[in-house]
């Protein structure tokens, strides 16, 4: 096990009506007027809009609304937002949805406070020094963005998706009530499934140095989220399930996975990355399409570590029996596995390569990850 350093400040309120409280959270953190951000209009559908803005005015918080956040998020919206918390003159950021919109809200809070284009943050041209403070209320379990520093973002006009990490950006305070995701449609409950399993499997077989605790920590959480995914697929009410599968979404990506672990790539979300910018699918759909052809490519690597993943996740044998069954694990649970079950033609493969290699050097990983390497890669994909 390497050296480490952990540290994660944000605070988890996690549990049922969590989301009532939000007004003291942010009145306790000195919070007077707030940019409270959406996607779509079903939080006023389904009334917790109004519960949030019912708390918000109890504590005397003003609230200024920003909503159309989309899947995928834009650096369009997230001018737009850094335009109305200037103007507005607002003291943080409330996020309401899904990790799009808590993305779009980091990057909206560094934006707010630099004078420059928020975007240079994302090119490594200026460093995050400073942000507004970020609170949240989480509607769909997947990206963990509730308690990390990270946050990713599409450039619609240059198709790039970038990412920025900084520890200004963790959450003050992330809500994380499993029933208000209860109405999470089936396609986005398996594809955050997918989405968990990727953020779990990258350091999974790349690391150079992966304690065992580790690897039991992964192997506990894909296994969770599977067995929760087939219940919550059955009964969208089981209450139990929801609140372990939110739970681990959340620990996939909070820090505790790569405790004591070195050299680790994402060479998965830098491929997929490619693909949701030049075709807009949902992020963990292109994560369940590309990750089993990187782990057949992948394997002769680290055949030791799949061997494993075979027989802990499994029960098989050996490796590619392990590769085997989650690719047929997706296909079970109605995530995509390929290209054309997406409905992605085989002509589109080119452009995505070409903005795949451009990942590639931006994630570190042009040495490894060359044209011809993510060509060969994404041919087992289509």
């Amino acid at each position: 096990m390497e050296n480490f350093t952990f540290w994660n400040p944000t605070k988890v309120e996690f549990g049922r009506d969590k989301e009532k409280e939000i007004g003291k959270h942010l009145e306790e953190n000195g919070i007077k007027k707030v940019l409270l951000t959406y996607g779509s209009e079903r939080i006023k559908k389904d009334g917790l809009f109004d519960s949030v803005a019912a708390s918000l005015k109890a504590h005397n918080i003003h609230v200024v609304t920003l909503g159309g956040i989309v899947s995928n998020p834009l650096l369009s919206k997230v001018y737009e937002g850094i335009n109305v918390a200037k103007a507005q003159n607002v003291d943080a950021i409330l996020a309401v949805g899904g990790g799009s919109v808590l993305d779009s809200s980091k990057a909206i809070a560094a934006g707010t406070l630099y004078a420059g284009d928020v975007w240079d943050f994302f090119l490594g041209k200026a460093k995050i020094e400073k942000a507004l403070p970020i609170f949240d209320i989480i509607t769909l379990a997947a990206t963990g963005s509730e308690m990390n520093h990270g946050a990713v973002i599409t450039n619609d006009a240059t198709h790039q998706k970038y990412f920025i990490q900084a520890p200004a950006l963790f959450p003050k305070v992330s809500i994380i009530n499993p029933q208000l995701q209860s109405s999470v449609s089936k396609e986005y409950l398996v594809y955050s499934a997918s989405d968990v399993i990727a953020h779990c499997i990258e350091g999974y077989f790349t690391a150079t140095t992966h304690p065992v605790f580790v690897s039991k920590q992964i192997e506990a959480i894909i296994t969770t989220v599977m067995e929760t995914t087939e219940k919550l697929l059955k009964n969208p009410n089981d209450d139990e399930a929801r609140g372990e599968f939110a739970w681990a979404a959340t620990c996939a990506l909070n820090g505790l996975t790569h405790v004591g672990v070195a050299g680790i790539g994402f060479p998965n979300h830098m491929i997929e990355h490619a693909i949701s910018a030049m075709c807009n699918i949902p992020h963990g759909a292109g994560l369940s399409i590309v990750m089993p052809a990187w782990m057949k490519w992948y394997r002769q690597y680290n055949e030791a570590q799949f061997t494993r993943f075979a027989k802990t996740i499994f029960g098989l044998d050996n490796a590619q029996a392990g590769i085997d069954a989650l690719q047929a694990w997706f296909r079970k649970i109605g995530t995509p596995t390929s290209f054309s079950a997406y409905g992605i033609e085989e002509k589109r493969v080119p452009e995505i390569i070409d903005n795949a290699v451009d990942n590639a050097h931006y994630f570190g990983l042009g040495d490894m990850y060359t044209k011809e390497v993510i060509g060969e890669i994404l041919k087992k994909a289509l």
